[in-house]
């Protein structure tokens, strides 16, 4: 299966606002399976397309425990319908911002609908970490960052780090002659 490289932050790519999918065939499906791919080989539990260079409104999800069979969610142009006014701090974090953590709050429970890999329209009622990831990579759609929830300090101290990261890893490329 195909391993997609996953954008690190800070990149124009993952600010923004992803275009619908207007037909799910082959080629969304393809980019769905690879997505969940590299999602469990980076590993994650939630991966956006904006997240692998692609600017469609594709999310997959897996938050089942470890050691538990795998429960794969494919979501094509997946939209929140309702969140409960309870909210609950939970910490976050990102592929596309490894090893950067914060505290998030965000609605308990949600209702959102969403179009699976045959292209058929469901609802599903979710609450705890599934909520949780569905908002999170909801956001990754609409060009959001868990950090945009956090104070400017905390999101500028990750935002220093990540560019840190990404010049140390191109000082360590060979050069090309």
């Amino acid at each position: 299966m195909t391993i997609l490289p996953i954008v690190i932050a800070p990149d124009a790519r993952l600010k923004v606002r992803c275009k619908p999918v207007a037909t799910v065939d082959d080629s969304v499906r393809a980019k769905l399976d690879a997505m969940l791919a590299t999602m469990y080989d980076a590993p994650g539990i939630g991966l956006a397309a904006p997240q692998v260079a692609d600017d469609r409104r594709l999310v997959v999800i897996d938050v089942a425990r470890e050691g538990a069979p795998p429960t794969p969610l494919r979501l094509v142009n997946p939209e929140v319908l309702w969140a409960s006014s309870e909210k609950v701090v939970m910490s976050e974090g990102c592929l596309s911002l490894p090893d950067v953590y914060y505290d998030v709050k965000r609605p308990e429970r949600i209702r959102a609908a969403f179009l699976d890999e045959a292209g058929a329209r469901h609802e599903i009622d979710a609450d705890g970490l599934l909520a949780r990831c569905i908002q999170h990579e909801i956001d990754h759609l609409d060009g959001v960052l868990f950090i945009d929830h956090i104070s400017m300090l905390k999101r500028n101290m990750a935002l220093s780090k990540m560019r840190k990261l990404k010049a140390a890893e191109a000082n360590r490329r060979p050069s090309r002659p």
